[in-house]
């Protein structure tokens, strides 16, 4: 089964940020075009999925590690919190799995939480970074 993959993918709209976005996996069923509008609005969903404690998208902070798109639009998220302890672990992955599920055109959605490696707030975007008065 192919996949394809998408490490720390890129926000369309910070163009400060280091390119991330990922490339078509050679061999995939999934046309170029469509796999990188899913992948878009994938990232768009996972935009909607705030820290309750911080004012910025779990995506900006730089918490979703990995996203995976296989041959049946079937989608795998890697991702991790700020805090093995924080209040929210039980949540943040469900939270996560509906909205990617709410994505025209996903499949099943799986979501893995991992803290390896641990967050830092070098993963945060500079967006993530700015509204949080870090700059």
């Amino acid at each position: 089964m192919e996949s394809k993959t998408a490490d720390k993918p890129a926000a369309a709209d910070t163009p400060a940020a280091p390119e991330r976005a990922a490339e078509p996996v050679a061999g995939s069923s999934i046309p170029p075009e469509e796999l990188e509008q899913l992948t878009a609005d994938i990232v768009a969903a996972l935009k909607t999925v705030y820290d309750p404690e911080i004012p910025a998208d779990i995506y900006e902070l730089g918490l979703i590690y990995k996203i995976d798109v296989d041959d049946e639009r079937n989608v795998a998220v890697e991702m991790t919190l700020t805090a093995p302890g924080c209040p929210v672990a039980g949540e943040m992955p469900t939270w996560v799995e509906n909205a990617v599920a709410g994505v025209a055109g996903v499949g099943q959605v799986s979501v893995k939480l991992t803290f390896d490696p641990p967050w830092d707030k070098d993963r945060m975007s500079d967006e993530a970074k700015l509204a949080l008065g870090m700059f």
